[in-house]
């Protein structure tokens, strides 16, 4: 299986980062939208360490873009786009933020506290379960937990879910697991702060006010640290905006208005 899509014509200076991490392949609905009128590129993180996706990022880049390129990342795919950016500021002219973890440790509490407001006492056990399982060595196939732990999250970060199709291409819990660890020690640390504070580029911040990430947690920190910031904030819109019924119209009306 390759480890990345292209889409459109050349020039392809448009690369859109995915979350998860250890998720690829579900942003590939942006990818046909934007193609329209961009050559798109959809690299798969497989790398098990930030340093790792940050190399293999720039790697993939100078042999498949031209550059330099829009980076559109969405989730922990914006962490990773900050990271990239502010250690390679002649690969990027622009930063599309969407759906970012917020940038300070003091949000976080909020996004626990929402997704347990929105989950059954029996969906909270067994994501619990889930938690415990996914960090228990002795538990060798971790794959299918992985999924419902995705499943699980997403369904509360949706206000009104258009498509419930899985489009992710392959779960990777050990990038998960890895990756995970490190960026919150980043972000815990100020270091990832510190990251967006060496940007050179425009960074533009999209994100839905039924997001279980809080919306201030990017807004309010990066306006701070980054000097051309613009931060859009979308009415009921969950942590997809390409995917719900009210917001989605105005998700790619932002975004080709950004690209143009």
């Amino acid at each position: 299986m390759s480890n990345f899509r292209k889409y459109g014509n050349s020039p392809h200076h448009i690369a859109l980062i995915h979350g998860g991490p250890g998720a690829a392949g579900y942003l590939k609905p942006v990818a046909e939208v934007l193609s329209a009128s961009n050559g798109i590129l959809e690299p798969f993180q497989t790398a098990g360490t930030i340093d790792g996706q940050v190399e293999e990022l720039r790697k993939f880049l100078k042999e498949n873009s031209d550059l330099p390129v829009t980076l559109i990342g969405h989730s922990w795919g914006a962490w990773l786009s900050v990271i990239f950016a502010s250690e390679n500021p002649e690969y990027v002219n622009k930063l599309i933020l969407v759906s970012g973890g917020p940038f300070d440790d003091e949000y976080v509490k909020v996004i626990n506290e929402t997704r347990m407001s929105r989950l059954s006492e029996d969906e909270i056990i067994e994501m619990n379960k889930i938690k415990e399982q996914l960090n228990d060595p002795s538990v060798q196939d971790k794959t299918g937990l992985l999924k419902k732990f995705g499943t699980l999250n997403s369904g509360t970060d949706y206000f009104c879910r258009v498509n419930s199709t899985d489009l992710v291409t392959e779960y990777r819990p050990d990038i998960f697991l890895t990756v995970n660890r490190e960026s919150l020690y980043l972000r815990k640390s100020g270091k990832l702060l510190k990251s967006a504070g060496r940007l050179k580029c425009p960074v533009t911040a999209i994100h839905g006010d039924f997001d279980s990430h809080p919306s201030e947690g990017v807004q309010v920190p990066l306006s701070k640290v980054v000097s051309v910031f613009n931060f859009h904030l979308l009415e009921k819109c969950g942590h997809y905006p390409w995917n719900e019924k009210y917001a989605k119209d105005r998700f790619y009306e932002i975004l080709v208005k950004e690209l143009s």
